[in-house]
Formats: structure tokens, C-alpha cells, sequence
């Protein structure tokens, strides 16, 4: 399906709308060339809850399944100067599909993170979080999805 622009809020049915999403988003003005989907390492769940702090640059995913919980990104390097507050859709959905967007420097270095949602509610896409990453190397970034 294509993303539905029609109403106030741009809708998805699947991963591949949420990727094009932070394709069309392009944080700092900056294209994202990689877009990595969010899958719970204890049970391979794709539901989770969010936390996110935009300003400070950090968000933690909590499986709706098995509770566990992971920082995306370099998210756990900041959490302690971060104000988590719980991401909910504007129809009152909690649960989401996560996907990450990475824009990368002309070395191969992460230079934007930036992180779309999907409401499991309504398929409603939302860029939730995005930040700079100004130092390297960055590679193992691309693996804290």
C-alpha cells in the first residue's frame, strides 16, 4: 500500500510505509539512506511501547510481548540527562511498529538518527525522535535498532 496523505495525519499499513516515511522526512536536510526495522531480541516482537526525550536525542522500545526493554541508537550513552515521557498517537494508541532511519556522511559515518512509529491503532506514521551524531566511529549504531 502506499501512504495515505488524505487526512491530517499520514497513514501506513506496514514497515515498508513507515521506511518511506523517514525517507520523505530527511532530518537535518539530510537524505536517509538506511531504514532498519525494530525486532525484539528475546522474542522477535515487532509491538512495542516508547519512551522518547527529542531533545536530548534518546528513546528506549519496550516489547508489548515480553517486556524487554532497549535503547535505540546511542540512546543509553544519554539517558541520564533525559526526560522520557511515553509516546502515544493522537488517537490514544500506545503500541507501535518501530523503524529507524540513518543519514550517513560521505565516509560511511552515521551522521542523523531518526525514529518513525507506526500506530498498531490506526497505522498512523509519525517521526517521533531525531538527533546529529557528531563523532565516530559510528557503525554499531546501525545495530542498536
Amino acid at each position: 500500500m502506499a501512504i495515505d496523505t488524505s487526512g491530517d495525519l499520514w497513514r501506513g499499513e506496514d514497515f515498508e510505509d513507515l521506511a518511506d516515511l523517514l525517507r520523505e522526512h530527511q532530518p537535518g536536510g539530510y537524505a536517509v539512506q538506511q531504514v532498519s526495522e525494530a525486532v525484539c531480541a528475546g522474542c522477535t516482537g515487532k509491538r512495542f511501547n516508547v519512551m522518547a526525550d527529542d531533545v536530548e536525542g534518546c528513546v528506549q522500545r519496550i516489547c508489548v510481548a515480553c517486556g524487554d526493554a532497549s535503547y535505540i541508537a546511542d540512546s543509553a550513552d544519554c539517558v541520564d540527562g533525559a526526560d522520557l515521557g511515553e509516546c502515544a498517537c493522537p488517537c490514544g494508541g500506545e503500541e507501535f511498529a518501530v523503524a529507524v532511519g540513518f543519514a550517513f556522511r560521505s565516509d560511511g559515518e552515521v551522521r542523523w538518527v531518526s525514529i518513525g512509529l507506526r500506530c498498531l491503532r490506526d497505522g498512523s506514521l509519525g517521526v517521533y525522535a531525531d538527533w546529529k551524531i557528531d563523532y565516530s566511529p559510528t557503525a554499531h549504531l546501525l545495530e542498536l535498532t
